[in-house]
C-alpha cells in the first residue's frame, strides 16, 4: 500500500499539521511536489503532496485512512527546493505551510494549472508531387510544410479532413506543442557601447570571486543616482550565465520592468518577466518556461522569487530600500529582502542589494562586514549631480502665491520647456484634494469599512485609496449637519490643472495608480514621455523611482516634508530617500540638471541632506536617533494586532500577552495602542509592538501560547510601521 503526507489547503490557522491518505492505483505515478484533491471532513479540498512512502498493507492507522481523489496537473508543480523554501517561510513567519506553499502558485489555489496547447504539421516522409496530381490543395499544404519546416495550425484555413487524411497515409505528423506566450517578446534593444568605470570593475571583479566560488555572500552595491548600477547587475548575470547558473532580478515596482528588462535583453536571450499585471495564464506559460530550462534571468517585482527556478547563482534586489518589497496585506507577511537572502543561502548563491538609498539595515550590516560594501560614488562619464534648490513654502505663503507651485519652480519649468527639455515633477498624494473636510466642527468624511480618510478625485467622486470604496461626497455634513464642506489639500488631478494653467502649452502626462491600468500602462506613459511626446511628467512615487531618460533636466519635489508628519520611525529616511530618487531623475545625460524641493519644515535633517544628496550625512544623524530609541538596526520588530468586533475582548487579550512576555522573555513590548485603522469593517484592532534582538525567542512564546492558530490575530515580522 502506498501512503502520502498531503498538506491540505484548507484557509484556516488552526491546521498546521498534514495529513496521511491512501494512494490509489491508479494514481500510484504521484510523488512528492504534486497537487492532488482530497477529501476533507465533508468537503473535498486541494491540496500538496509532501512525500510518499510504501508500508505493509496489514498497517493499521488511529483514523479512517481514505484516498487520494484525483491529481490536479499534468506534472509535479514544485521543486524539492520550492518545498524547502515554502517551510522555511511557514516557519519563519509562523503562517500554514499551505499559505507558503501558495505562494509559488502562479494563480488561485485550487484550480488546474495547464497552459494551453497547439497543433502542429511537420512532415512524416518525402512526398511525390505525381501523387497528387488530382489532389492539389494537399499537395500546396505538403510543400507549404516543406518550406518553413513546420506548421502551426492555429490560424490556417485547412480543412480537418484533409489533414486526417495525410496523417493516415503518413505523409504528415501531428504533435502537441505548449503554447508559451512571452508578453515582453516586442522589446528589441541593443548593447549600449561604452567604457566601464574604475568604480564599476572594481565592483564587478569582487563579486566575480565569490560567484566562481559558488558560496552565498551578501553584497550593498551603494551607487548614487547615475552611476551605472543596472550595467553591473548585466555584467554579473553575464558571468553567472557562463558558470551555468541561472540570474534572479528583483525590481521593486511593475513600472520599472519594462526598462530593465530592455536593458537585459540587449545581451540575453531566455529572458521571463514575472508580475501581478499579467494573467493567471500568461504566468502559468513563463512559470513552465522556466522549468524547462528556456530562462536563464527572471526579472519581476517580489513575486518573482517563487518560481520553480533552480540551480540560481545570483540574486539582484534593486532599489532594496523600497517599501514594495515588504508584502503586509495578506499571509504570509514577507519581506522580499529578507527571503531573497535566505533563497541565495540555499542556492549557494551570490545577493548583491543595490541602492542610491539604502535601507539603514542594510548600510549598518554593511558597515559590521556582514554585507561586502561596493561603492560607487560618481555617475558615469563623471557627469555632475544635479544643482538642487529648497524653497520654504512658508515664504511663498507670506509673498501672497497660494498656488501649489512655487515661482522658482514656475521659473525653471519655463526656462526648461524653452529649452526644449522635459521636467518630472513628483507630489506624493493621488485625486484631486487630500481630504474633505466639515469647517464648522472639523470633521473628515471617512471611508464606511476602514475609517480613513476618503480622497476626492476631479470627476466628482469620493475614493477610499485602501478599500477602493467609492462614495458620492456629501453636501451636508454627516456629523453636525452643517453645508460648510471644505476640499482641503493637493492631488495629482488638482496639480495637473495647476501645470496647465501656469504652462498652458506645455504636453503633460499624469502618472499614478488611477492613470496606469492595465498590463502595460507604466510601459505606455514611460515610452511616450522618453519619445519626448510631453514636456513634463508628473505624478506619485512611480515618478521618481529608477527612470533613465536623457532629456529630463528638472525636477520639482512638492510637499517633501510631508512623509515627516507620520508618526513613524522611518520617516526621515522615507523623506531623504524620496529626494535623493526624485532629484536623481535630473541630468542622466550630459545635460546639467536642476532640482526644486518644496517644503515648509527646510530645517529638518532629512530635507537638508536631501538636498546635498549626502547619504553618508543623513546616516550619520539617523543612526544615533536609532540607537537611542532602540529601533531597527539594533533590534527587529514584530507587531501583532489583536481583532475582535467587542473592543473590551480585543485589548484585554491583548493586555494578557503582554503581561506574559513581559513574565517569560523581555520588558520590551509595547502597547496596547489602536492599530492605524482602529476600526475595519466594525472590527477593533489593537497593536502591541515588540523589539528583540532574539528573534527566535519571540517566535518560540507565540508558538508556545499558541498564537499562531488565532485566526483573530495577525503577526508581522519586520513590518514597516508599528503602528
Amino acid at each position: 500500500m502506498i501512503i502520502a503526507e498531503v498538506c491540505v489547503n484548507v484557509a484556516a490557522n488552526s491546521v498546521r499539521q498534514n495529513f496521511t491518505y491512501r494512494v490509489p492505483e491508479r494514481l500510484k505515478y504521484l510523488s512528492a511536489g504534486w497537487r492532488v484533491v482530497v477529501p476533507f471532513g465533508a468537503k473535498t479540498f486541494d491540496g500538496f503532496v509532501m512525500s510518499v512512502q510504501e508500508v505493509d498493507d496489514a498497517t493499521t492507522f488511529d483514523f479512517e485512512l481514505k484516498d487520494i481523489a484525483e491529481a490536479i496537473d499534468e506534472e509535479p508543480w514544485f521543486t524539492s527546493e520550492m518545498m524547502s523554501a515554502a517551510r522555511w517561510l511557514s516557519e519563519f513567519y509562523l503562517c500554514p505551510l499551505s499559505i507558503a506553499m501558495g505562494l509559488f502558485m502562479p494563480g488561485r489555489r485550487g484550480k488546474r494549472i495547464s497552459a494551453r496547447f497547439e497543433r502542429v504539421l511537420t512532415l512524416a516522409k518525402d512526398f511525390d508531387e505525381q501523387t497528387f496530381v488530382r489532389a492539389p490543395a494537399r499537395l500546396r499544404l505538403l510543400k507549404l510544410i516543406a518550406e518553413v519546416g513546420e506548421l502551426r495550425l492555429s490560424g490556417q484555413k485547412v480543412s480537418a479532413s484533409m489533414v486526417k487524411a495525410l496523417v493516415e497515409a503518413g505523409y504528415v505528423k501531428i504533435e502537441q506543442r505548449r503554447i508559451t506566450r512571452d508578453s515582453y517578446a516586442k522589446i528589441k534593444t541593443v548593447p549600449r557601447k561604452f567604457d566601464l568605470t574604475a568604480e564599476q570593475v572594481t565592483a564587478i571583479e569582487t563579486v566575480e570571486e565569490l560567484l566562481t566560488a559558488r558560496k552565498f555572500q551578501g553584497f550593498l552595491l551603494h551607487g548614487v543616482t547615475g552611476s551605472g548600477k543596472t550595467q553591473v547587475y548585466i555584467e554579473l548575470a553575464k558571468i553567472t550565465r557562463r558558470l551555468g547558473r541561472r540570474v534572479i532580478i528583483l525590481v521593486p515596482e511593475i513600472a520599472l520592468t519594462g526598462q530593465i528588462v530592455a536593458s537585459f535583453k540587449a545581451y540575453f536571450d531566455g529572458v521571463a518577466v514575472i508580475h501581478s499585471r499579467l494573467s493567471v495564464e500568461e504566468r502559468s506559460e513563463t512559470f513552465h518556461r522556466i522549468r524547462g530550462g528556456e530562462v536563464g534571468i527572471v526579472i519581476g517585482a517580489r513575486s518573482a522569487l517563487f518560481t520553480p527556478i533552480e540551480n540560481v547563482g545570483l540574486i539582484v534586489v534593486d532599489e532594496e530600500q523600497d517599501s514594495s518589497y515588504k508584502q503586509d496585506t495578506t499571509a504570509p507577511r514577507y519581506h522580499a529582502c529578507v527571503v531573497a537572502e535566505e533563497f541565495a543561502k540555499f542556492h549557494g548563491a551570490a545577493i548583491v542589494f543595490g541602492s542610491a538609498t539604502p535601507s539603514v539595515e542594510n548600510f549598518y550590516r554593511a558597515t559590521r562586514g556582514e554585507l561586502i560594501l561596493l561603492k560607487m560614488p560618481r555617475r558615469v562619464l563623471n557627469n555632475p549631480l544635479p544643482v538642487v534648490e529648497c524653497v520654504d513654502m512658508r515664504g511663498e505663503l507670506k509673498s501672497g502665491n497660494r498656488e501649489v507651485l512655487s515661482r522658482a519652480l514656475v521659473e525653471l519649468l519655463k526656462k526648461t520647456l524653452a529649452e526644449g527639455r522635459q521636467a518630472i515633477i513628483l507630489l506624493n498624494r493621488r485625486g484631486w484634494s487630500t481630504v474633505v473636510m466639515c469647517r464648522a466642527c472639523g470633521a473628515v468624511v471617512r471611508c464606511a469599512d476602514c475609517g480613513m480618510p476618503m480622497t476626492y478625485h476631479a470627476d466628482g467622486k469620493l475614493r477610499c485609496h485602501r478599500c477602493e470604496v467609492e462614495a458620492e461626497p456629501p453636501t451636508v455634513c454627516p456629523a453636525c449637519g452643517s453645508r460648510h464642506i471644505k476640499f482641503l489639500g493637493t492631488g495629482t488631478e488638482k496639480l495637473e490643472r495647476a501645470l496647465k494653467g501656469s504652462l498652458p502649452s506645455a504636453r503633460v502626462l499624469r502618472m499614478d495608480r488611477d492613470s496606469t491600468g492595465g498590463k502595460f500602462g507604466h510601459q505606455k506613459i514611460l515610452d511616450a514621455f522618453a519619445a519626448h511626446e510631453a514636456d513634463i511628467l508628473f505624478g506619485t512615487q512611480m515618478v521618481a523611482k529608477g527612470h533613465d531618460i536623457n532629456g529630463v533636466t528638472a525636477v520639482g519635489i512638492l510637499n517633501a516634508d510631508s512623509a515627516l508628519s507620520f508618526a513613524n520611525f522611518r520617516a526621515a529616511e522615507n523623506c531623504f530617500t524620496l529626494i535623493t530618487q526624485a532629484a536623481g531623475r535630473a541630468g542622466r545625460a550630459d545635460l546639467p540638471g536642476k532640482v526644486i524641493v518644496q517644503a515648509y519644515n527646510v530645517e529638518a535633517a532629512a530635507i537638508r541632506f536631501g538636498c546635498e544628496q549626502s547619504y553618508e550625512k543623513f546616516f550619520a544623524n539617523e543612526l544615533p536617533q536609532r540607537k537611542e530609541a532602540f529601533f531597527p538596526p539594533f533590534c527587529r520588530l514584530v507587531k501583532l494586532i489583536f481583532m475582535h468586533k467587542d473592543e473590551a475582548k480585543a485589548k484585554d487579550f491583548a493586555k494578557k500577552i503582554r503581561a506574559a512576555f513581559r513574565a517569560e522573555v523581555s520588558k520590551e513590548i509595547f502597547g496596547p495602542i489602536p492599530a492605524a485603522i482602529a476600526n475595519l469593517r466594525g472590527v477593533y484592532r489593537f497593536v502591541l509592538l515588540i523589539k528583540t534582538v532574539d528573534l527566535p525567542s519571540v517566535r518560540n512564546f507565540l508558538l508556545a501560547h499558541g498564537l499562531p492558530m488565532h485566526d483573530d490575530l495577525i503577526i508581522d515580522i519586520d513590518p514597516l510601521t508599528t503602528d
